[in-house]
C-alpha cells in the first residue's frame, strides 16, 4: 500500500511509485513541434534523444528507430487532434528497478500532445523584460547539454521571474557568464555579430539554435561566432533573443534598464517561417 496525498491505494494503482523519472528525475524528453501532420526537425530530435539515452547510459531499444519515434509522435498528435499545430513531449525514462543504482537499463516512455494556437512561428509584440536568476547556477557539463527530467533550476528561476514582473530569466553557470534562458538558448546581436554560448559553457543544445545559427549564417554582412557571453556584454548588446522548438524566436525587449531593438530577430523569424514552409 502506498499513501498518496493521503489515502492509501495499492501500489498498483499509481504509476508513480516505481518511475525513476518521478523518484530520481532518471528520465530525458523532448518537446517536438508538429506542423500539417510532420515533425519539424525530426532528425535533429531523434538524434539529440539517442545522444542524451546513450550519454545517461540507458539502453536504446533496438526497435527504437527514427521511423518509429515519427510514427509514435503522430499518433499521439493525431489522438489528441493536434496533427495540424501541436505540441508533443516524449519522457523517455528508465524501467523501474534499483535505487540510485539501477537493477536494469531497459527503457519506457510516455508521450503527451496538446493543440497551438498558431500553425507558423509569430512574434508577440509586447514587452519582454528579463534579468539574470542568481539563486543557483549551470554547472559546465556534459550533461548539462541533456535535456533531463530534472529542472529545478528552471522551475525556481520561473517562480523568480513571476513574483518579480519578469517574462523570463537569463541563466549563469558557475563561472558566472550567461548560458541560456529559461525555456531556451540565448542569442545576442552587437553591430553585425552574432554571439550564442558554446555548448561547453552548459547550455541545451537546442535543435532551434542550430537552425538558427545555420540561417544566420547566411545572411550577408553578419558575423556568427559562439561565444562567452558575460553579464555586462549584454548591456551592450543591440538585440537579445530567445530560442526554442515551440516559440521559434522571442525578442528580449529590456534587460536592466535598457531597450533593445528586434529588427533583426523579427528577419530570422521570416526566414524561419519560410524555411519550414517548403522543407
Amino acid at each position: 500500500m502506498v499513501n498518496f496525498n493521503g489515502t492509501l491505494v495499492p501500489s498498483s494503482e499509481n504509476i508513480l511509485v516505481e518511475n525513476r523519472a518521478f523518484l530520481y528525475g532518471d528520465g530525458i524528453f523532448e518537446t517536438v513541434k508538429i506542423l500539417d501532420g510532420k515533425v519539424l526537425f525530426l532528425e535533429d530530435h531523434y538524434f539529440r534523444l539517442m545522444s542524451g539515452m546513450r550519454i545517461v547510459r540507458m539502453k536504446i531499444p533496438m526497435d527504437f528507430t527514427m521511423e518509429f519515434f515519427e510514427s509514435q509522435l503522430l499518433e499521439t498528435a493525431a489522438a489528441n487532434n493536434c496533427l495540424d499545430s501541436g505540441r508533443v513531449r516524449i519522457t523517455v525514462y528508465r524501467n523501474a528497478g534499483g535505487f540510485y543504482l539501477p537493477t536494469a537499463h531497459s527503457v519506457g516512455f510516455a508521450i503527451s500532445a496538446i493543440p497551438l494556437e498558431n500553425k507558423v512561428y509569430a512574434i508577440v509584440r509586447k514587452e519582454y523584460e528579463v534579468d539574470l536568476f542568481k539563486d543557483f547556477y549551470i554547472t559546465k557539463q556534459l550533461l548539462s547539454s541533456v535535456k533531463t527530467t530534472n529542472k529545478l533550476i528552471n522551475i525556481t528561476g520561473s517562480i523568480y521571474a513571476d513574483e518579480n514582473a519578469l517574462q523570463n530569466c537569463l541563466l549563469l553557470n558557475d563561472s558566472k557568464t550567461v548560458v541560456e534562458a529559461l525555456n531556451g538558448n540565448v542569442f545576442m546581436l552587437s553591430g553585425s555579430k552574432l554571439v550564442t554560448p558554446p555548448l561547453s559553457e552548459g547550455c541545451l543544445n537546442g535543435v532551434m539554435r542550430r537552425q538558427i545559427l545555420a540561417i544566420a549564417k547566411k545572411v550577408e554582412g553578419i558575423e556568427v561566432s559562439e561565444e562567452i557571453i558575460s553579464p555586462f556584454d549584454l548591456q551592450k548588446a543591440d538585440e537579445i533573443f530567445i530560442t526554442n522548438v515551440i516559440t521559434g524566436i522571442q525578442p528580449v525587449t529590456k534587460y536592466r534598464k535598457k531597450d533593445f531593438r528586434t529588427a533583426f530577430a523579427e528577419s530570422l523569424l521570416v526566414k524561419l517561417n519560410a524555411q519550414i514552409r517548403f522543407s
